[in-house]
């Protein structure tokens, strides 16, 4: 019992502190990402690594929390100018940095990894986890790691756990385990959408 991630009834998503359902999205300002409530998700999000129960996750864990970090430092140093993601990012730029914008760059390539990973596996009820996270690894992170990085990440893909083993610990109830997957990775899979078309404009490179 000491190894499920969930309360009596409930599921993994249950645990977390902030759903990718509850980051607000102004589709009338452009589809803003409110910053705050998005590295909540973000950050809530890492707490599945520690499900998947490896070591060899930590470096994907710490990846995406240095992000994080690089993306609050800049909310934290111009809260005004930080309310939304968007808003940070030109914001950011007009000073001639890229610290926090280089970083949510990683941050979306890191997400989308788990929820193209996450999503293949649901919807393949045969396929083992491995295989859904090395495919989403060579389809997202992959291309832009160094030579030294994927022989890191590619163990960590290595090392997931059974799919049995792993679906058992988010939840009693199968249904209801993938329904509140499906929920959270539809709304996260939106906000990825969002970011991807923003931070491939060209006046948002540097």
């Amino acid at each position: 019992m000491a190894d499920k991630a969930y309360p009596a009834g409930g599921t993994f998503i249950d645990t977390l502190k902030k759903s990718f359902t509850d980051v607000p999205v102004d589709k009338e300002n452009d589809n803003a990402i409110s910053t705050t409530e998005f590295l909540e998700a973000a950050e809530s999000l890492t707490t599945l690594f520690d499900v998947l129960g490896s070591v060899a996750f930590t470096p994907v864990k710490s990846d995406m929390l240095g992000n994080v970090k690089k993306i609050r430092d800049r909310q934290l140093a111009a809260p005004a100018e930080s309310a939304n993601l968007q808003d940070l990012v030109k914001n950011e730029l007009k000073t001639k940095k890229h610290t926090a914008t280089e970083g949510l760059v990683w941050l979306v390539r890191g997400l989308e990894f788990t929820s193209i990973a996450l999503t293949e596996n649901l919807g393949n009820s045969s396929e083992e986890l491995s295989a859904s996270f090395r495919s989403a690894y060579g389809n997202t992170l992959k291309p832009h790691h160094s030579f030294m990085v994927k022989p890191i990440f590619s163990a960590a893909m290595s090392a997931c756990p059974y799919r049995k083993d792993f679906y058992i610990k988010l939840g009693d109830d199968d249904a209801k385990v993938q329904e509140a997957l499906k929920a959270w990775l539809a709304a996260l899979t939106n906000l990825i959408v969002i970011l991807k078309a923003f931070l491939d404009k060209k006046e948002n490179k540097w």
